[in-house]
């Protein structure tokens, strides 16, 4: 399956896809004049980390035994990377965690406490979400139902993020930032990988969306990986228009790949005005 090998995939093809992105003159390097490939040369990377460029080629043919922390710190620098891609470096670095499973489904547990629940259910007026780090789409509230899709009437399998991007017949509709969307997405499940690529349903997943959009499969050889924390956030809806709003993610306790994300629009805006309006209409389910 694609999806299988693409997610077997680990340090070696990060750090090719990473030194692609760095220029000598990122890191200070005098130019060189042409080069066979774009970005930093092997040499050139272990001459930045201190290592012997013959450690850094077994490094990346996933030969060298797992480098040691200060390795890996060397080589984030050396290669830019943000708060995310070292964590996701890390990740890769270390032998694969084994998937907590359920002994009947034989599947990652997602049962919410239903007090956790009951919190996403009870927020008011700001659509509201409890997901995975697969994208799958735990629990909701009216807001988000009538805002971002229907979601008690679709399937469970359906009720995931991804799938609703990739896949989704009105999903350019629905998120009109649809390109950053999608980057975004495909950096979550990237980072989803680093840390459990043995999943069973993250590998169904990769795999699905690998044969079903041709931008999935580009954007997923491109190794970008994505933490969601916060930022701007647009949604269309056929009744209220466009609707800007920020989110927020809050981590669930006792539950490190959960998070309720809350969407909120700045006091007095647009957006604000429309998310009232679908409040008053009962959370009348989007039209998706």
């Amino acid at each position: 399956m694609a999806g299988t090998s693409t997610i077997s995939d680990r340090l070696g093809d990060y750090l090719r896809a990473r030194r692609a992105l760095v220029s000598p003159a990122d890191v200070g390097l005098p130019p060189t004049g042409r080069r066979r490939v774009p970005g930093l040369r092997r040499e050139e990377v272990a001459e930045l980390v201190g290592l012997s460029t013959d450690y850094y080629v077994r490094l990346e043919q996933g030969r060298a035994d797992r480098p040691s922390d200060q390795v890996l710190d060397a080589l984030g620098r050396a290669l830019r990377l943000g708060s995310a891609e070292r964590a996701h470096l890390q990740d890769l670095a270390r032998p694969p965690r084994p998937v907590r499973t359920t002994a009947a489904a034989g599947v990652r547990s997602e049962v919410l406490r239903p007090a956790v629940r009951q919190v996403v259910e009870t927020v008011p007026v700001s659509p509201a979400l409890v997901m995975n780090d697969r994208s799958d789409v735990l629990a909701w509230n009216r807001p988000a139902t009538a805002l971002i899709a229907d979601f008690p009437s679709l399937a469970p399998r359906e009720r995931n993020m991804a799938r609703r991007i990739f896949l989704a017949a009105d999903a350019r509709e629905v998120h009109p930032d649809w390109d950053e969307a999608a980057r975004t997405t495909v950096g979550v499940l990237r980072m989803a990988a680093g840390r459990r690529p043995n999943d069973p349903e993250l590998v169904r997943l990769v795999g699905e969306l690998s044969l079903g959009s041709a931008v999935f499969r580009k954007l997923w050889a491109g190794h970008h990986v994505h933490e969601k924390t916060h930022g701007p956030k647009r949604f269309r809806h056929p009744v209220v228009g466009d609707v800007a709003l920020t989110y927020e993610t809050f981590q669930v306790p006792g539950a490190a790949h959960h998070v309720l994300v809350v969407y909120t629009a700045p006091p007095g805006s647009p957006a604000e005005q429309a998310l009232h309006i679908l409040d008053r209409t009962d959370g009348a389910p989007a039209a998706r």
